[in-house]
Parts: structure tokens; sequence; C-alpha cells
């Protein structure tokens, strides 16, 4: 039996913007901080055997926060990066609602259909993220594994283990800052979801509709 762990960064400065990162990365906020630390003390007491991050900066700061003093290895893993939005990226939800309201729209709606140049799609990027994790559990076997990375990435993650097709990927539960998921898989890789996107280390969780990823 493997046990996974994994988790949204921390609030970040383009998040409080309204500016898509993908790729593109921009640093968590004091309250982001808080957040990672807050999930660090709820974690205290798990012995992780490893810890999987996404390389880009804001998933890397909070790996590095919720880990702490520990002696954990942290392995950075290319497969955990946010989807890549190329032209998108640093660009304001109202602006890409006015510059390209087609595929804004299929972005948050019938992300099934998003297509973009320059950018990956919702299908890429499952098939990136579900090589990742196939390789982490493969290499896991009978381990505690944390797993810190992105919105669209978590949810493409979930969806191996939920046989979630891509045009339900937005269906609930929301993937709120550094909310907890945690999934039990075993050698016949039957997996049992024991917490989905839970925030119950956090004060307060913003409910808005879109939020920049």
């Amino acid at each position: 039996m493997i046990t996974l762990y994994l988790v949204r960064h921390g609030e970040t400065l383009w998040n409080v913007e309204g500016k898509m990162q993908g790729w593109n990365d921009s640093p968590l906020t004091e309250k982001g901080i808080r957040q990672a630390q807050k999930l660090g003390e709820r974690l205290k007491n798990i012995n992780f055997d490893v810890i999987y991050s996404s390389p880009i900066g804001r998933a890397l700061k909070t790996a590095e926060l919720v880990k702490g003093f520990k002696n954990t290895p942290l392995v950075l893993d290319d497969g955990l990066k946010e989807i890549k939005l190329g032209p998108w990226e640093g660009k304001s939800i109202q602006e890409l609602k006015e510059e390209e309201p087609e595929q804004f729209n299929n972005f948050w709606h019938e992300p099934h259909l998003y297509y973009f140049q320059g950018a990956e799609t919702f299908k890429d990027v499952r098939e990136r993220t579900h090589k990742a994790i196939d390789s982490i559990l493969s290499r896991n076997k009978d381990k505690k594994v944390l797993i810190v990375t992105h919105t669209i990435a978590l949810k493409s993650i979930m969806s191996k283990f939920e046989h979630r097709p891509i045009k339900n990927l937005w269906a609930p539960p929301r993937i709120h800052q550094t909310s907890l998921t945690v999934v039990k898989i075993d050698d016949d890789n039957n997996c049992e979801i024991i917490k989905y996107a839970d925030t119950s280390h956090l004060d307060e969780v913003k409910r808005d509709n879109i939020t920049a990823v």
C-alpha cells in the first residue's frame, strides 16, 4: 500500500491580482506562506518517505515550508508542473475574457475543447501527470509520499483515480490553496480516496467561481 498526500501550492501574488501563471511564476504572499506553514503543522507527525514537487517556484516554496526541518528527500519532477499557458501567462482574467472569449470559456467550462497555440491542452497535462504518477507509484511501494503541485495538475492526477473524463475536470471539489488530498493505492492499483481538497487547517477559504492558475 502506498499513500499519496497531494497538495496545491499556497496563495501567490498573481493569484491575488487575477493573473494566469502556468509555467510562469510569482512569489507566495504572506498569506500563502502562512497557509503552507499551517499545512506543515497539520502534517508534522507524518513521516513522509519522500516529497515530490513541481519545480515551479510557488510549488517548491510550499514544499519547503511544509517539509520544515525534516530530512525528508525532496525531488523535483517536471511532470508535476501546471498547465503551460504560453501567451496567456501573465495576463489577467479580464484581459483574456475580452481578447479570447471562446477559448477562455472553453478553458473554464469546456476543457476538452480548449486549444491555444503555444500552450498545452488539458489532454497534454493529463498524459504528463499520469506518467509522473505512474513513475512515483512504481518507485515508492509501501511508502508515504507528499506531492506538491498545482490546480490543473492535481485535478488531472485525480482524474486517473476517479476515472473522470476531461470534459468534467472542473466538477467539484474545488482545489483551494494548500488543500490536502489523500489517496491510498494497493498493489493491485485499487485506490481509496480518503480526503479530497480538505482545508480544515485553514481559517478561511475564498469561494469565488474563477481564479487564476
